[in-house]
C-alpha cells in the first residue's frame, strides 16, 4: 500500500541523481515500510531551475484559471482520501480516523485558496492633484521554498502549496523524512488537476542539507517552515544572507487556564480528548493546564479517567483512539520529562509508561501528572507528546505572569464562563491563537500561528495569501 518517494521536478517523478535513497519507518511496528529518494546538490538544481521556469509561466497564468485547477486539486485529494489516509496511518501510525479528518482539512485549503486566487485586492488611493493617480497591486513574491514537520504530513504541506499556488508562485516542499508519502499524494493530486510542469516541484532527503542549498539559492526569495524553534532559528539566520522573506510556525506550550466558574469535569473531558489527539504531537497542543485550586481535584480525577479509558494501538486497527509517537526520540523524551516531573514531586495520576502490551513500536500511554513544579522539564519545554502536567493556582495575576513566562506564543486556552474573565484572559495571554471553552482552533478560513518564539507570518485564512505577496506602489501623472 505504502509507495516509495522518489523527486518530482518538472513535472516528472524520478529517483535521485545517484539513485540512493533512505528508509521510511512504521512507529508501531517499527518496519520499513518504503524509501525516499535521497536528493543530492544537482537534484535540488534541477528543482530551482523547473521552478524558476514554472514560476515564469503560473504567474502570468489568469487567476480564475489558477483557481479552478487549485479546486480541482481538492476535489482529487476528497476522492482519494482513503488511500491518503492509509498512507498517512502507516508513516505516522495516527488513528485512521485522524487520517482521513486531516486529509480532508488538507483539500479545504486547496478549496479555500482556489477562492482567495480571485479575490487579490489591491488599493486605489486618491492623488493629490487632478493629473496623478496613485495605487498598489500585489505580486506574487517569486519562488518559494517549503519545509513541513512530520506530524502533520499533509495538512502542514498543503497550508503552504496552496497559498503559494494561490498566490502565483512556483514552490519547492521538502516534507519530513520520517512522513513524507502522504505530502507526495498532495503533489500528486496537483500534477493530476494540471498544475503546469515545474510550478510545483517536491524533494526528499538531507533536511539541513536541502534546507541550505535551497535558501542560499538567489533563485529562492520565500521561505516557509514549519518545525521546532531551534531549526526555525537556524532557517532564519540562512534566510537574513538572501533578505529573503520568511513566515515560520514553530513550537509553542499551550497554557490552559481553567477559572472557578466552570463545570470542572466537562471542562476535563474536553481538554483529555485534545491533548490526546495525535498522541499529543500537535504545535498547538494544550500542554500546560493551570486549574484553580477550588476545582484541581475534580478536574484531575476526570482527566486521569479518561486517559485511562483510551485505547491505545496501531493506527490502522480498529478501535485504536491513540497510536504510537512518530519516532524514537518522541518516546524518549516522554519518558524522561515523566522521570523529571517525578522526581521533582510530581505525582502519576495515569499512565507513566510504555504500555504493558507493547514490546514493539515507539508507544506511550496516555500519562496525566497532578502537583507538577514550574521548575519541572515538562513546564519548560514543549512535550509533544501524550502527557499532560497539571498544576494549581489562586488568583488571575498569578496565572497570567506563569502561562506567559515562558518564550513560546503559540496558542493558548482559557476556560470560563464569565465574560469580564474571559475576554480579560484572551487579551492578556501572549499568543497568537487563543481558544475560549474551545480547543479546535485550526480551520482554512481562520489565520494560524504565533508570536514570540512561535513564528511569524500566519497560514489559512484571508491573512494567509498574503505571505505570498509582495505590495507594490505605482504613481503615475497623467500626460497631455
Amino acid at each position: 500500500m505504502y509507495r516509495d518517494v522518489d523527486l518530482y521536478v518538472a513535472g516528472e517523478w524520478a529517483p535521485a541523481a545517484t539513485g540512493s535513497t533512505r528508509p521510511v519507518t512504521d512507529p508501531a511496528t517499527e518496519e520499513t515500510i518504503g524509501t525516499i529518494a535521497d536528493a543530492q546538490p544537482a537534484d535540488l538544481d534541477r528543482a530551482l531551475a523547473a521552478a524558476e521556469a514554472g514560476l515564469k509561466v503560473w504567474r502570468n497564468t489568469g487567476s480564475w484559471d489558477r483557481a479552478a485547477k487549485l479546486r480541482r486539486a481538492s476535489e482529487l485529494i476528497r476522492e482519494r482520501i482513503d488511500t491518503i489516509a492509509t498512507i498517512m496511518s502507516l508513516e505516522t501510525g495516527k488513528p485512521l480516523a485522524e487520517s482521513k479528518g486531516e486529509t480532508g482539512a488538507s483539500a479545504d485549503q486547496f478549496e479555500w485558496f482556489s477562492e482567495e486566487t480571485k479575490r487579490i485586492y489591491g488599493q486605489t488611493i486618491e492623488s493629490r492633484t487632478p493629473d496623478g493617480r496613485m495605487a498598489v497591486i500585489y505580486q506574487p513574491v517569486g519562488v518559494v521554498a517549503a519545509f513541513s514537520a512530520w506530524n502533520f504530513p499533509a495538512l502542514l504541506p498543503a497550508r503552504k502549496i496552496a497559498a503559494a499556488l494561490a498566490a502565483g508562485c512556483s514552490i519547492i516542499v521538502k516534507p519530513a523524512s520520517e512522513a513524507p508519502g502522504s505530502c507526495a499524494e498532495l503533489v500528486r493530486a496537483c500534477h493530476d488537476a494540471g498544475i503546469p510542469e515545474g510550478v510545483v516541484n517536491l524533494v526528499t532527503g538531507n533536511s539541513s542539507m536541502i534546507a541550505e542549498h535551497l535558501i542560499r539559492s538567489p533563485v529562492v526569495r520565500k521561505v516557509t517552515v514549519t518545525g521546532s524553534v531551534p531549526v526555525g532559528k537556524q532557517i532564519l539566520h540562512l534566510a537574513a544572507d538572501g533578505v529573503k522573506k520568511v513566515s515560520m510556525e514553530l513550537g509553542g506550550h499551550g497554557p490552559v487556564i481553567v477559572f472557578d466558574d466552570v463545570d470542572a469535569e466537562a471542562v476535563a473531558e474536553t481538554c483529555a480528548a485534545t491533548k490526546f489527539r495525535n498522541c499529543g504531537q500537535v504545535c498547538i497542543s494544550p500542554s500546560r493546564f493551570f486549574v484553580h485550586e477550588s476545582k484541581y481535584d475534580a478536574f484531575a480525577t476526570r482527566f486521569a479517567e479518561v486517559a485511562k479509558s483510551i485505547t491505545v494501538g496501531n493506527g490502522l486497527e480498529d478501535g485504536t483512539q491513540m497510536g504510537p509517537m512518530a519516532n524514537l526520540r518522541g518516546l524518549k523524551t516522554a519518558k524522561e520529562m515523566v522521570a523529571d516531573a517525578v522526581s521533582k514531586g510530581a505525582v502519576v495520576l495515569a499512565g507513566g509508561g510504555v504500555p504493558a502490551d507493547r514490546n514493539q513500536g515507539y508507544f506511550f500511554e496516555p500519562t496525566v501528572l497532578g502537583d507538577v513544579p514550574d521548575d519541572a522539564m515538562i513546564m519548560t519545554h514543549e512535550p509533544f507528546g501524550p502527557v499532560a502536567p497539571l498544576t494549581r493556582f489562586r488568583d488571575y495575576d498569578e496565572v497570567m505572569g506563569r502561562a506567559n513566562a515562558l518564550p513560546f506564543g503559540l496558542a493558548g486556552y482559557v476556560f470560563s464562563n464569565n465574560l469580564g474573565t474571559a475576554t480579560r484572559a484572551y487579551e492578556d495571554l501572549e499568543v497568537g491563537m487563543v481558544g475560549v471553552n474551545e480547543m479546535l482552533l485550526a480551520t482554512a478560513e481562520a489565520p494560524f500561528g504565533g508570536i514570540k518564539e512561535s513564528g511569524m507570518g500566519r497560514e489559512g485564512g484571508a491573512l494567509g495569501i498574503h505571505d505570498y505577496l509582495e505590495p507594490k506602489y505605482v504613481k503615475m501623472k497623467i500626460q497631455g
